[in-house]
């Protein structure tokens, strides 16, 4: 396992490990100009290896993040069973997703960014899917603030794909501290209604203005308990974290349909961080209905997704 960091020189640097292509560490000063973690982290790389422990803490995940209902879904009239992880639920790629892999990395350097490029190869029949799937995670840091995933694959048959990132976010960059005084902006007015192991139920997203999940405007997280997918459809922002004692702000850009909130009440130190997920919409495999996150031969599947930084009194130029 190698770990890399990315340091812009100009308060941003971003630590990344091989092992899952898991982001580690961001350090993001505060309005004073003192610069603090701002993901959640594990003690040491045991901690990572172990699934008792491990609550996909900063991974990449895949093929498939999110559910698949029942692990099986159709594609060209051929049923696809995948290796079930989370009772008779297929969740965040099986029990040995891409989170649970060293991935070979590459690193380069211009006047204006730096850039981590991770590979991995899924063979044909990897925790069930069809194809052969080359993965690619790319994280890019600039000196202007921002931190993007950009995520690629190609396959050798046609397959479902769709990565997200995992990382628990907490802008106090202060370890112990929850995220219940953080603020919370969500550009959605529709969620994916959930049963209780939280496949989505039939019909369409619900219309959730004015009601407690209504994030359009800035909105304090409290202790309330948020596991949701809520629908994306202005390309121009996707959420906005806010932390008002530390001055840090984080804006998510995006180019995909959706984005998972979690706020980490059943992890390890329950609401140590929350969970931003942009990707595609859970238990896409088996809805027609749905946006589509099929992936054919000759074609690239590609998402990025960009977090920008800034903080109330800190010169960035």
């Amino acid at each position: 396992m190698d770990s890399y960091t990315l340091d812009s020189g100009h308060g941003l640097a971003v630590t990344v490990w091989t092992y899952g292509a898991t982001l580690v560490e961001v350090l993001v000063p505060d309005r004073n100009g003192t610069t603090g973690n701002v993901v959640a982290r594990l003690p040491d790389l045991a901690s990572y290896e172990d699934p008792a422990v491990n609550a996909y803490v900063g991974a990449t995940v895949g093929r498939y993040c999110r559910c698949v209902a029942d692990g099986r879904f159709t594609l060209d009239g051929v049923e696809h069973r995948l290796d079930r992880n989370d009772g008779r639920h297929h969740v965040h790629g099986g029990p040995l997703g891409f989170d649970r892999f060293v991935w070979d990395a590459e690193a380069t350097q211009t006047d204006e960014l730096l850039t981590l490029c991770l590979r991995l190869d899924s063979p044909d029949g990897d925790q069930g899917y069809p194809g052969a799937l080359q993965a690619e995670a790319r994280y890019e840091v600039d000196r202007h603030g921002r931190l993007t995933f950009d995520f690629r694959a190609t396959t050798t048959a046609a397959t479902i794909v769709g990565f997200t990132n995992h990382a628990f976010w907490n802008l106090s960059g202060t370890a112990g501290r929850t995220i219940d005084d953080h603020r919370l902006a969500i550009n959605s007015d529709r969620t994916v209604a959930f049963d209780a192991d939280l496949v989505p139920l039939a019909g369409p997203p619900r219309d959730i203005a004015g009601t407690d999940l209504d994030h359009r405007a800035p909105k304090p997280l409290g202790a309330r308990p948020l596991d949701n997918f809520f629908v994306l459809d202005d390309p121009s922002w996707a959420a906005e974290l806010s932390h008002r004692a530390s001055g840090r702000t984080m804006r998510v850009r995006t180019d995909q349909p959706g984005i998972g909130v979690y706020s980490g009440d059943h992890y390890r130190q329950p609401r140590a961080g929350i969970c931003l997920e942009t990707g595609p919409w859970p238990d896409a495999p088996n809805r027609p209905d749905f946006p589509s996150v099929r992936l054919d031969p000759g074609r690239t599947y590609h998402h990025r997704t960009i977090h920008e930084f800034s903080n109330a009194g800190v010169d960035r130029a």
